[in-house]
């Protein structure tokens, strides 16, 4: 008898634990979705409202890494002008850590820029989730990857040069 009692509970708990795990994941979901449609629809302050007021977002240019308020001020003149930038989710993979209030995700993007991949972190303060860390970037296809290079070189050379002169 106490081995079934065991039993129906370790299955209640675990049933439990997926649907709050299952649940987490579809407000993770929601809110990334939510996030980049307020972009394609020019919805500055909902956009950046679910950014944590400390976020950081990395772009796709070597030379951008912003704090929320660089990226506020990056982004306004877009929005301004009706329409920001389109991403739609093709892929997306989530975790959360042990606690359930710290999660990430990878996803492939269908965007104006083709496939782009997205990775972020989200935390959950007063019960709502933020995103506190985002990472853009394109893909590029192996087989063009030299191409890619020859055109990049002149561009970020400079670049490299003056980082690795503060070192």
């Amino acid at each position: 008898m106490k081995k079934y009692i065991f039993l129906g509970l370790l299955n209640f708990y675990s049933l439990s634990f997926f649907a709050q795990n299952e649940s987490q994941n579809n407000d993770v979901n929601q809110l990334v979705d939510l996030w980049h449609k307020a972009a394609s629809e020019a919805n500055f302050k909902q956009y950046f409202d679910v950014m944590a007021d400390d976020a950081i977002f990395i772009g796709t240019d070597a030379t951008e890494y912003w704090n929320k308020q660089e990226f506020e001020n990056y982004a306004k003149p877009h929005f301004d002008k009706g329409k920001a930038w389109s991403f739609t989710a093709l892929e997306r993979h989530i975790y959360f850590d042990s606690t359930g209030n710290t999660a990430w995700f990878d996803e492939l993007l269908d965007t104006q820029m083709k496939i782009c991949r997205g990775s972020g972190v989200l935390v959950k303060t007063g019960g709502r989730w933020k995103i506190k860390h985002y990472v853009l970037s394109m893909t590029i296809p192996n087989e063009t990857s030299k191409s890619v290079i020859t055109i990049k070189s002149p561009i970020e050379q400079p670049i490299i040069t003056r980082l690795r002169s503060k070192s």
